[in-house]
């Protein structure tokens, strides 16, 4: 059973090109089912799972405190693992085919407002240790929107900045082209002239961001800056990189940016991931309803 997981697991990688994080959480969900069926029933092999034993783990899981979007998580994997092995070994049938996925749970995601985006942004200053660089990372994540992963492993090669453009990698290495705003344009540009070249040390890669060593900034890194930018701003809610990708995509909607347009510049694979931002939008109009009309 064990040999079977890792096989799935190395077919999302070098087949479906998807990330490490994506498959840590897969391995995660079949091994605790794998543990299930151990500890619950005489199921050794894979192929001798049936439906309910499916049924009962995930039911298992809920019970114990998981939250939704986890057991929603065990079932996805089990899903697409079973039609997987069930292709790959032509089984006649697929214990999992008929599994109904518990429905997600819609949480609206928190955003910025235009006025707390001005505080973060000139809440860092040339004065600051790095401040430059600072400046340029949270201009770069809201003019273009993106992922902390992408913003770590961008390139110098992979930006231009006369056209206004970069090019970057994300999710299942999917490459899009996004454009970048005059004011993440010039800070970017100062960084590059005044304050990369004195983090370059003999190893140091391409990596527009780098840290103090000469090295690329990692994620926690990251969020942990900017959590401390956002309290110096006075912004009272814990502000990180994905909170400005999410105010990226709902104030071009705001503005009256088309959904797939949108959709493109974040590089989502459906547009239903896209459409929680007109959610947000369309609670927006309930405060100005409530502002502004005489019965609100």
């Amino acid at each position: 059973m064990e040999a079977d997981t890792e096989e799935f697991l190395m077919h999302l990688a070098t087949e479906r090109g998807l990330s490490d994080n994506y498959q840590l959480i897969v391995q995660h969900s079949l091994d605790s089912f794998r543990g299930w069926l151990e500890k619950n029933t005489p199921v050794r092999e894979w192929r001798a799972t049936e439906p309910q034993h499916i049924t009962d783990f995930l039911a298992a899981r809920k019970r114990s405190g998981l939250q939704a979007s986890t057991v929603r998580l065990d079932a996805v994997a089990v899903r697409i693992f079973f039609r997987f092995l069930s292709s790959r070994r032509a089984w006649e049938s697929n214990p999992a085919e008929t599994l109904a996925l518990p429905r997600p749970v819609k949480h609206l995601p928190e955003t910025l407002n235009q006025e707390q985006v001005r505080r973060l942004i000139e809440s860092i200053t040339a004065t600051d240790p790095l401040g430059l660089r600072d400046r340029a990372m949270v201009e770069l994540l809201y003019s273009s929107g993106l992922r902390v992963s992408e913003l770590c492993n961008a390139r110098l090669e992979e930006i231009d900045l006369e056209a206004g453009f970069i090019r970057t990698t994300g999710k299942g290495r999917k490459t899009r082209i996004v454009p970048v705003g005059a004011p993440a344009r010039d800070a970017i540009q100062r960084y590059l002239q005044t304050e990369r070249p004195k983090l370059v040390r003999k190893k140091t890669g391409a990596e527009i961001f780098l840290s103090i060593r000469g090295k690329k900034l990692t994620p926690p890194r990251i969020r942990q800056l900017l959590n401390a930018y956002a309290a110096r701003a006075g912004i009272e809610m814990h502000v990180h990189p994905h909170m400005l990708r999410h105010s990226f995509a709902t104030h071009l909607l705001g503005g009256g940016a088309d959904l797939r347009v949108i959709q493109e510049l974040l590089g989502h694979a459906d547009i239903s991931t896209t459409q929680i931002y007109t959610h947000i939008e369309k609670s927006g109009l309930q405060a100005v309803i409530k502002k502004f009309h005489p019965r609100g």
